[in-house]
């Protein structure tokens, strides 16, 4: 996507854009959610050497949470897809901690491998983990290549003509704040008056900044400040020497950076589809009957406290949901 915007020393910023193109921009793009392509920084390598970091487990040998079959889920299960008694499962092993390449570099781990191994367990099933790029998967699921797609997908309305859904998470986005700043909190439209916030270009989390922003000026509030790097460690450096209030982006791979180096902090959650809430899902191709199995597997791993177990591993509590739903509303069309 094109940028237009203009360079200075602390990154890019760009003057406001009207409330109207704005909200065009929300419609057009709030259905980007390739793990890889929305991640606002590259997240880093798990370490444990900062006060309060929490190490995750990327090795090869994963102790998983364990899953007890449901027999109820695992007779929804379509013939076709049982008979050989794996669950072919597409993820995009490329942004933790969705999924990434373990430290051989081969193996998938990761939140979105753990739910599905865990959901074909509970079916009955054996889990078959195909790596994929996150722009394969919807001609693989068409072709019947991949039974299910566990990859941060969004449910959107356009989306629900070709493929069914199962809820399994809230897709949030997050701002975060250097550990010590004295920001605690952003909740609305307000709380972002007179900030600095770094963000994405052409991202739906910018469409959303765009909106609070006209809303605030329209006020008589500060301004944000809008900064705009390409470089991750640019961006870092930014927020930590203070030339940054705020960072803006997929929370789920910020708060794996939070909880990994401990030099940020969570304040704010917005809905990934703000104002509608938005839905990530396992998907599948529409009609084959997967999805209502699926639906009543996660069910079962959210009442039995496996799934917040799994959530929690990876630093993905937020984002839980109270049950899984069957084709839940999606964002709307373009």
């Amino acid at each position: 996507m094109a940028r237009n915007t203009l360079k200075s020393g602390a990154g890019t910023l760009r003057p406001g854009v009207s409330l109207a193109l704005a909200a065009t921009m929300l419609l057009a793009l709030s259905a980007c959610s390739d793990p890889g392509a929305t991640a606002a920084e590259n997240a880093p390598a798990p370490s444990s050497g900062s006060s309060g970091a929490k190490t995750f487990n990327l090795s090869p040998q994963q102790d998983r949470v364990p899953v007890t079959v449901d027999e109820a889920a695992a007779a929804l299960v379509p013939e076709a897809i049982k008979k050989d008694g794996k669950l072919t499962v597409a993820v995009s092993p490329f942004a933790p901690p969705l999924a990434v390449y373990a430290t051989d570099n081969k193996t998938p781990v990761g939140n979105e491998v753990d739910i599905a191994v865990a959901l074909a367990q509970a079916l009955g099933l054996e889990a078959e983990i195909v790596p994929t790029a996150w722009a394969d998967w919807p001609l693989g699921v068409e072709s019947g290549k991949y039974e299910a797609v566990l990859s941060n997908v969004t449910v959107t309305e356009e989306r629900k003509l070709k493929y069914d859904f199962a809820s399994y998470r809230d897709d949030k986005l997050g701002f975060y704040a250097k550990s010590d700043s004295e920001v605690t909190k952003v909740e609305s439209a307000a709380d972002v008056a007179g900030k600095r916030i770094i963000v994405g270009s052409g991202t739906n989390q910018e469409a959303i900044l765009l909106r609070w922003d006209e809303e605030n000026k329209a006020k008589g509030l500060k301004p944000v400040e809008f900064q705009y790097y390409d470089d991750d460690s640019a961006s870092n450096l930014a927020l930590q020497s203070g030339r940054a209030d705020l960072t803006f982006g997929p929370n789920a791979t910020a708060a794996y950076k939070a909880a990994s180096d401990a030099k940020t902090k969570l304040v704010g959650l917005v809905d990934g589809g703000w104002p509608l809430k938005a839905s990530i899902a396992a998907t599948t191709k529409k009609g084959n009957g997967f999805a209502a199995a699926a639906q009543a597997g996660l069910n079962h791993l959210i009442e039995d406290g496996s799934y917040a177990k799994i959530l929690d591993r990876w630093g993905l509590s937020s984002e839980a949901v109270q049950k899984a739903e069957l084709n839940p509303a999606g964002l709307p069309k373009k």
